[in-house]
């Protein structure tokens, strides 16, 4: 079956104008945060932090799979066995399934104060594109069709010579190895995750440097499309129109009210993006499936982002599941994520020193903290991490 991201960036790539837009679902977190990855478990109690099962987790990706709302399901090389080579789910569906490529430091996010996060992003690879294509060390040429072809690299510049030239150096040994392998790509770039010398145009930083790595890669070895933080319209235009053979997309962030991820998403679009991957915005909705059709219908121009919000707390009311937020609070928004963490920044900052992500403090003293403190604290750190 021809998958729908084929069809969409054909016709993007030859109409820019065109109102396709992509959408996908992350479902690779395991990679990242390992047992919170699932989000929490509806039999979680206020005082514990209980999650679903990575087996809930993948029942979440099949069910979604086959509802066919987004284009693309990114997942990690284990689930991509288990679902695409194993038990055969996107051959007869338009859903393009696509694995985590690489694991770079700054999202090695487990946690019992983990401090990966805080310290500037490594390049590393634990999944291979063979393992990926078959589920092996090596693949024959009919064996490269078995699983994914699709691939999510991230990189994460800090301003920092060394460090970038490492983490470059690295994506241009995949680039190779991706098209000597036939294995196709999409690039996500991260804004500074411990930056000691922050840019004073964060947004101009991240433009020139998407603009500059990919100057001298030719068409064999470009991404598909790109996948960065939304840094508002001004940034997004600029990007958008200085190559439009480049597609450009937004990664979701943190979890969020309803109005954050359908105004993104819609604002985006308005200004030159086509695509969008949202993952903890999807997976910590209080249903997916319902969820996920409010965004496709703010994605094709069906319903405006405050409508979609009404549409989603109505299918809720329908389904008899009560919301974590009332309708007022969930059409208010708050703010989007800059790297895979927690942190945020305020919307439409996107220019200013004031996106540039912070240090996290320091925890503090527990031995001068009471029981009912600690608790709140861990509270507290389930909900940063979680979303």
């Amino acid at each position: 079956m021809q998958k729908s991201l084929d069809r969409k960036l054909a016709r993007i790539l030859a109409d820019p104008s065109c109102r396709d837009f992509i959408l996908a679902d992350a479902k690779d977190a395991d990679m990242a945060f390992g047992l919170s990855a699932p989000g929490r478990s509806p039999e979680h109690h206020a005082d514990e932090a209980r999650f679903r099962t990575l087996a809930e987790y993948r029942q979440s990706m099949r069910e979604i799979v086959a509802q066919g709302l987004v284009d693309i399901m990114l997942m990690s090389a284990s689930s991509n066995e288990v679902l695409t080579i194993d038990e055969r789910l996107f051959d007869n569906s338009h859903v393009t399934p696509a694995i985590r490529a690489n694991d770079a430091t700054d999202i090695w996010l487990a946690g019992g104060s983990g401090r990966y996060g805080r310290q500037p992003s490594q390049p590393f690879r634990t999944a291979t594109i063979d393992h990926a294509q078959c589920g092996k060390a090596e693949c024959s040429p009919d064996e490269r069709g078995l699983g994914a072809n699709l691939g999510l690299y991230s990189v994460t510049l800090n301003n920092d010579a060394d460090l970038d030239r490492r983490t470059l150096e690295a994506y241009k040994a995949f680039r190779l190895e991706a098209e000597a392998k036939g294995f196709r790509h999409f690039l996500e770039v991260f804004d500074p995750n411990a930056c000691e010398h922050p840019p004073a145009d964060l947004a101009r930083f991240i433009n020139d440097h998407v603009a500059r790595m990919l100057a001298g890669v030719t068409s064999r070895g470009r991404p598909l499309f790109l996948k960065i933080v939304y840094h508002g319209p001004a940034a997004m235009e600029a990007l958008a129109r200085h190559d439009r053979s480049l597609v450009v997309g937004i990664l979701g962030g943190s979890a969020g009210t309803a109005c954050d991820a359908f105004e993104m998403l819609w604002e985006a679009k308005k200004y030159g993006a086509r695509a969008a991957l949202y993952g903890r915005k999807i997976n910590n909705a209080e249903h997916q499936l319902s969820f996920i059709q409010c965004l496709r219908a703010v994605a094709d121009d069906q319903m405006a982002p405050a409508e979609a919000v009404k549409a989603y707390h109505g299918a809720l009311q329908r389904l008899g599941i009560r919301p974590q937020r009332s309708l007022a609070d969930d059409l208010q928004r708050t703010g989007t994520a800059s790297s895979y963490g927690e942190l945020t920044s305020p919307r439409g900052a996107g220019m200013s020193a004031a996106n540039v992500p912070r240090k996290s403090a320091a925890p503090p003293d527990f031995s001068k903290m009471t029981r009912a403190e600690k608790i709140q604290w861990n509270l507290d750190r389930w909900k940063r991490i979680v979303g």
